[in-house]
């Protein structure tokens, strides 16, 4: 019996003045179901830990390794946690394991406050916890920009480490536990929040050296021949992307080059590179060779410029940009970005 019942029987006794207290029974049952609801109720601490890891690694064989228990284990303690809510949290099929909407939810707010929780401790070690992002990014942004800009982020965030991957789309957010995604077009991930950064031009670029070896008129674009032309092979999922064709387009004139007659490079970046070891002109990105014209190693004798075709955005799922490290990655991100191409 505890102090709550024992002041009511008190109570009760000095009221009623008699040992028999069948209604007393009664309503200290009903206050004791009062108290247990209006208390603080918490899912078991070891569910939300297995949950989360398995929902971050979109399987139950990965979790086990993190947490040090089996896979077993980890299905348990999921199952525990859908029978704590009353909700199903995974949709299984297949061997594969996909967040349902309820799932979704407890998912942000278990991540959150597992991080929280994580810091509390570490504060009270007096130990520094360092985060981990996850970043994808297309290969010629990490090769010719991400490179330039990162020192900012590490100055401004110096808690958070950052897992880069290099790679072209599309990508599977989900199965690679990515945080953020710089792409390139903003329709390839409809189901994802999407953010754009930046839309980019291009435009004629060679070096100094190439344009006085060859007999080139500047006022007059036709003077290009198509064996001075750099092309690049753009991936499938660049959906639209400028060719030399679209710029001679763009001064008034119907000329459409051989690519047979010019270099041909499976990368933006690597067209630069060629650039810049006088190989020919190329159809160079503000973002990719911003350095390199205000250095003087690159110049634009043609002064006309094309649009890219489609922006580069920040994609993450909208349960990602709920922590914080994420959102400001993204702020900070889109900050890097020249004001206008």
């Amino acid at each position: 019996m505890n102090c709550f019942e024992n002041l009511l029987r008190t109570i009760y006794l000095f009221i009623n003045g008699n040992n028999s207290y069948p209604d007393l029974d009664n309503l200290i049952h009903d206050l004791n179901k009062e108290y247990n609801l209006i208390s603080r109720k918490l899912p078991p601490l070891n569910a939300i830990r297995a949950f989360e890891a398995a929902a971050r690694y979109g399987g139950y064989v990965a979790a086990a390794q993190e947490l040090g228990v089996t896979p077993a284990a980890i299905s348990q303690q999921v199952k525990n946690l859908e029978t704590y809510f009353g909700k199903l949290l995974f949709s299984r099929q297949n061997n594969s394991l996909t967040l349902t909407d309820d799932g979704v939810k407890v998912y942000a707010d278990s991540t959150e406050a597992l991080e929280r929780l994580e810091k509390m401790t570490a504060r009270i070690y007096e130990k520094e916890v360092r985060s981990r992002l996850v970043i994808s990014v297309l290969p010629s942004l990490a090769n010719k920009w991400l490179n330039r800009v990162l020192r900012e982020y590490f100055a401004l965030d110096p808690a958070t480490y950052l897992d880069i991957r290099v790679e072209n789309d599309p990508v599977d957010f989900e199965r690679n536990n990515i945080d953020v995604r710089i792409s390139y077009g903003k329709n390839l991930y409809s189901e994802l929040r999407t953010q754009v950064l930046f839309e980019d031009t291009v435009q004629p670029m060679c070096t100094p050296t190439f344009l006085n070896r060859h007999t080139i008129d500047i006022d007059n674009p036709l003077t290009l021949a198509d064996e001075h032309l750099i092309h690049v092979n753009w991936p499938p999922s660049f959906t639209s992307h400028p060719t030399w064709a679209d710029w001679f387009a763009s001064v008034g004139s119907e000329h459409i080059p051989i690519h047979g007659r010019g270099h041909r490079v499976d990368m933006s970046a690597l067209a630069v590179d060629l650039a810049l070891a006088n190989a020919g002109f190329i159809l160079g990105q503000q973002l990719l060779t911003v350095e390199d014209i205000s250095a003087g190693h690159l110049i634009t004798p043609f002064n006309q410029s094309i649009p890219l075709g489609h922006a580069y955005c920040a994609v993450c799922s909208h349960v990602k940009y709920k922590k914080k490290n994420v959102r400001n990655f993204i702020d900070w991100i889109a900050q890097t970005f020249p004001k206008s191409a």
